[in-house]
């Protein structure tokens, strides 16, 4: 073998890498001022109640901008529950439900974000931990894209709708359906700003 072919093929190799091209990850923060993580439940089976949590934390990591590869974290603080009833709010974040005080965060991360078949339409999956219980969950979002008017910045709004049973996650389990329902209905509108 030529005592130059082995440098050269050396030098062509790290040239080759030096352009690859390289895929950047684009952030995505989570905008509190535009965004609601909410939830509904049936109480008595003849009304349901609504509720959210005004402190909420999220991100959104993609190198792609059709979401496809995306990696979504969120992190809710109990103790921020709102029912617009303050004795009920109370009674949430206490022992006989959210217990808030041994389980003060709600988190979810995801491991999947796929396209749907309707546009601009993903089916989410991850890990949600809630009472201390971490089980799959795996929810529908709706994504749409803009430039901030005023900032020129690109923000992304999300509608993310999704259903978890109570019990599952050892809330309330001697509270009988008839008396609030085990299906928890999630529906969030999330606004993130991309950095």
């Amino acid at each position: 073998m030529n005592k130059f072919a082995r440098p050269l093929g050396v030098i062509v190799l790290f040239s080759l890498l030096s352009f690859t091209t390289i895929v950047e990850t684009a952030m995505w923060k989570y905008d509190n001022n535009h965004a609601k993580l909410g939830f509904s439940i049936s109480h008595m089976t003849v009304t349901d109640v609504d509720g959210s949590f005004k402190n909420v934390d999220a991100t959104i990591s993609a190198s792609k901008n059709d979401f496809s590869d995306a990696v979504a974290e969120m992190t809710a603080q109990v103790n921020s529950v709102d029912t617009d009833n303050e004795k009920r709010d109370a009674h949430l974040q206490s022992a006989d439900f959210f217990d808030a005080t041994q389980f003060p965060t709600i988190v979810f991360k995801s491991t999947s974000f796929k396209k749907a078949a309707e546009e601009n339409t993903y089916t989410v999956t991850g890990n949600l931990t809630l009472h201390g219980v971490t089980k799959p969950v795996t929810l529908s979002a709706l994504a749409k894209t803009a430039i901030h008017p005023v900032t020129k910045k690109t923000i992304a709004g999300f509608k993310i709708t999704g259903k978890i049973n109570r019990k599952d996650f050892g809330i309330a389990e001697q509270t009988p359906a008839a008396m609030l329902g085990e299906e928890v209905n999630i529906l969030a509108n999330a606004e993130f700003i991309k950095n």
